[in-house]
């Protein structure tokens, strides 16, 4: 199967549970919520998120086995150091933007929700930003 096609059934596959998340236990499936009150709930509403968080965990260890057999070479001939900086501002910006793409982009626009309709607006913007400032003018490829 083509990596597009790939792209497809995830896109699918985020929606439904999204989708099903908010049917049958009201909640927003979005993934910096999931993880903060996972660590920081009360007892009795942290077992969906931790099945949750597996599930995003395992999906994305077994989708990598049988895509690719081995490690994507875009995820290849950088340092953990790299992955680490680029994780710490990631989580800066989900803080600053009261949330992360599949809470604001996935569930909130499914919502109509024009705080998180900017919110992904802007995220997209600078993530367009980001791809032109580290491969055109630092010189930055796979």
């Amino acid at each position: 199967m083509d990596i597009p096609w790939y792209s497809l059934i995830g896109g699918l596959l985020l929606g439904i549970s999204a989708t099903l998340l908010m049917l049958f236990n009201g909640k927003v499936a979005g993934i910096s919520g999931i993880v903060t009150y996972a660590i920081s709930a009360t007892k009795g509403d942290t077992l969906w998120r931790y099945l949750f968080l597996l599930g995003l965990v395992f999906g994305g260890w077994l989708g990598a086995q049988s895509a690719w057999g081995e490690v994507p070479k875009s995820f290849s001939g950088h340092s953990g150091f790299y992955y680490a900086i680029a994780g710490l501002l990631v989580g800066v910006g989900t803080r600053l933007g009261n949330g992360c793409t599949s809470g604001h982009g996935i569930c909130g626009i499914g919502r109509l929700s024009p705080r998180s309709i900017m919110a992904t607006v802007i995220f997209m913007l600078v993530a367009g930003l980001t791809v032109f400032c580290t491969v055109h003018l630092l010189g930055m490829t796979r």
